[in-house]
């Protein structure tokens, strides 16, 4: 079985996993005692608390260790807008934040930023979203979903000259190197990078006003409440140290590895279209979205097959609903695979993926392609009735009937579907149809898209 989901999470590093069996040997008393025991407890912690803020590249007292990557977030934006309640409640995010980022902006009052076609911000749209009253501002250092890399140093610059701090989530690229640029708050999360999973980490920059929410505590400054969990702790440093000094190799061979992915899929499955910045990308992720499959029946082919991918599906088993970061890209959402490899994936497995992905790719579309487009022509447009049809099936059916039309010709596709609002204008992107809008119908939507070659 070949895990290409480490995006998700991260196997657990060799050298984690040696720290981890030591510190339960060595960690298990109170780190805040003075006899024998907690004296050595709290040397694991000072120690593991300063090979993390080197790498982070902070002070030992600006970071504390909390129970995920997700507490950080909700516990930095929190403890920031609380610090800043005088400014006043106004967020800045980009589109594609990770969802703890915007579940936690919900609670205030929000401008989102948006992305180009490759999920990209710009410093510019920064400086359009700041306001007087704006407390904070939030950008992740590299996309989830696609990989592509964000402007962080130049987005810190521009929130600095305003007085706005910039909480960095660091989840997707601390493994691979520091983040750049004057940040005041980064976080992130040591499955990602092959530690143990319930260690986060919250820098908070000396300046930074911050005002930690909820009951008081002793532990971490007051900022992580709890019992700390000192063996997963020390595990978390000293691979996030381990993993830091191989990154520059792994890297360079990661890149070469998702590079032939990129190149190779269009060329060996027809309707591809590869997402994401082509250069500024993490090593490690490309993702695809394939025209007429669905996500996850194409997922659960290919892990017959023996590969573990994720996808940015539309609609996933667990919300039925579109990927906000493919949405705000503007690209399609249906049939895509997102396939990030972790360290020490081989070429052997990458060429294995690719022998095998068109033949999965063409058993599901000949599963989803039995349906039978109804279409009827009314005065000058052809009408296809998707409704009751989940996505693809709309845009499977548009493109079977678009040739029906002459050029100039419309086709409304009829859809109670939310993620053909995204779809079929990414259909005619990639088609290199006119996508015309869309109009209130019975029961849906009509999408009107009129051919132009």
């Amino acid at each position: 079985m070949s895990y290409f989901d480490a995006a998700s999470s991260a196997p657990l590093h060799p050298v984690a996993r040696q720290a981890l069996l030591a510190s339960l040997d060595e960690g298990w008393a109170d780190p805040s005692r003075l006899y024998r025991e907690g004296r050595r407890a709290r040397l694991l912690l000072d120690a593991a608390r300063e090979a993390a803020a080197e790498a982070v590249g902070c002070r030992p007292d600006e970071l504390t260790f909390t129970s995920s990557g997700t507490r950080a977030v909700h516990s930095g934006i929190a403890g920031a807008l609380a610090g800043r309640r005088r400014i006043g409640r106004h967020l800045i995010v980009s589109a594609v934040e990770h969802s703890s980022v915007l579940h936690s902006a919900e609670l205030f009052e929000v401008t989102e930023v948006p992305v180009s076609r490759t999920g990209a911000v710009s410093a510019q749209s920064y400086v359009d979203a700041l306001r007087p009253d704006t407390a904070l501002a939030c950008l992740q250092s590299a996309n989830h979903e696609v990989g592509t890399v964000q402007p962080v140093a130049e987005v810190a610059a521009v929130c600095r000259q305003a007085g706005v701090p910039l909480l960095v989530d660091a989840a997707q690229s601390l493994g691979w190197g520091p983040v750049e640029g004057e940040w005041s708050l980064l976080t992130a999360s040591a499955h990602k990078w092959g530690g143990p999973s319930g260690v986060g980490l919250l820098a908070v920059k000396k300046g930074v006003r911050f005002s930690p929410q909820g009951p008081a505590d002793e532990r971490e400054s007051g900022r992580a409440p709890g019992f700390e969990n000192l063996p997963a702790i020390v595990a978390a440093a000293a691979s996030l140290r381990a993993v830091r000094a191989e990154a520059a190799q792994e890297a360079v061979r990661l890149r070469e590895l998702t590079a032939r992915i990129r190149a190779r899929v269009p060329r060996l499955v027809p309707d591809v279209d590869v997402a994401g910045d082509p250069e500024k990308r993490l090593p490690g992720i490309v993702t695809f979205s394939c025209l007429y499959v669905d996500g996850e029946t194409l997922l659960h082919e290919l892990d017959r097959e023996g590969f573990s991918v994720s996808s940015g599906s539309s609609c996933t088993s667990s919300t039925l609903t579109p990927s906000h970061v493919l949405k705000a890209m503007g690209v399609l959402s249906e049939g895509n695979v997102r396939v990030s490899l972790p360290p020490g994936a081989t070429s052997e497995e990458v060429e294995r993926f690719l022998e095998v992905l068109p033949g999965a790719v063409a058993a599901v579309r000949e599963k989803l392609g039995a349906p039978t487009p109804s279409a009827v022509v009314r005065e000058d447009s052809l009408v296809v009735d998707a409704l009751g049809k989940r996505c693809p099936i709309p845009v499977i059916e548009l493109a079977k009937v678009i040739g029906d039309v002459p050029v100039g010709g419309t086709v409304r596709v009829l859809s109670d579907d939310e993620a053909a609002r995204l779809d079929i204008p990414a259909w005619c992107e990639m088609r290199e149809q006119e996508y015309a809008g869309e109009e209130p119908a019975e029961n849906g939507t009509a999408y009107v898209i009129r051919r132009i070659r």
